[in-house]
């Protein structure tokens, strides 16, 4: 039996794809901030696909809690197959000149450093039994720049070089790294985003269909179940009314 690490499952992606592994057989390790989310979600896993999970939570901005949480593992949990760097967010919409630091320092000491502090933790495992499989979650931010989005935008142009330094760097360690680059995709993404704002959420989706948690969930399915020769470098996936990062059709 196989183990995956997700971080970020109380919501959205995160939940999706713990499910998802789940239904695949994996044996999992679920994080989040939320404990009721993770506690009533590893609840629903093991009801709904009797597979063994761990809840670990904690945030992933905070470097030793990152170590404290990994390293307090039980032994049957340790040797990790599947990392899947889900946990992430936007905050804020602004142009540049009147957007909040704080907002800023949110973004990339989750999207950048957190994912940096997990995968660091975990990446010894994998080398020293020469496989494994990273999965970071990313964007189409992260190759293209779309207005009032400069640091969101360069926090997953961040994932993406990182998703692409790490395949250069485990190589020869046979561990395969790649990454999925959702479109507009409706879960609790705007909500985070806007800081509650339901209204101004709700209108990002105005006149188009958008990707679903599920539809991501498709896409990771797809990259962890290919065989062993074969590694998926990224998958860019957008609703059919979204050209790029800014050219939406919407009717």
């Amino acid at each position: 039996m196989k183990t995956a690490f997700v971080t970020g499952v109380t919501s959205g992606f995160g939940k999706a794809f713990a499910l998802r592994l789940a239904k695949l057989g994996y044996r999992l390790i679920v994080t989040g901030r939320r404990a009721d989310r993770l506690e009533a979600l590893a609840e629903q896993i093991v009801q709904t696909y009797n597979v063994e999970i761990q809840t670990l939570c904690f945030d992933v901005r905070n470097q030793i809690a990152c170590q404290k949480a990994i390293e307090s593992l039980p032994d049957k949990f340790k040797y990790i197959d599947l990392l899947v760097n889900n946990a992430g967010l936007a905050a804020g919409a602004s142009p540049f000149q009147e957007s909040d630091m704080d907002d800023y320092e949110r973004m990339i000491d989750t999207n950048v450093k957190g994912l940096l502090y997990v995968t660091k933790l975990i990446v010894p495992g994998m080398i020293a039994r020469n496989k494994g499989q990273i999965v970071n979650i990313s964007s189409i931010a992260g190759i293209e720049v779309y207005p009032n989005g400069s640091a969101y935008c360069a926090s997953k142009h961040a994932v993406n070089a990182i998703t692409k330094g790490l395949r250069i760097d485990l190589l020869k360690h046979n561990i395969r790294v790649g990454s999925i680059s959702p479109g507009m995709v409706e879960t609790e993404f705007s909500i985070v985003r806007y800081h509650g704002d339901q209204d101004k959420a709700k209108a990002v989706y105005a006149g188009i269909v958008p990707l679903n948690a599920e539809d991501i969930a498709d896409a990771l399915e797809f990259m962890v179940t290919r065989p062993e020769h074969v590694s998926i470098n990224d998958i860019q996936i957008n609703p059919s009314q979204q050209a790029n990062t800014y050219l939406v059709n919407r009717i």
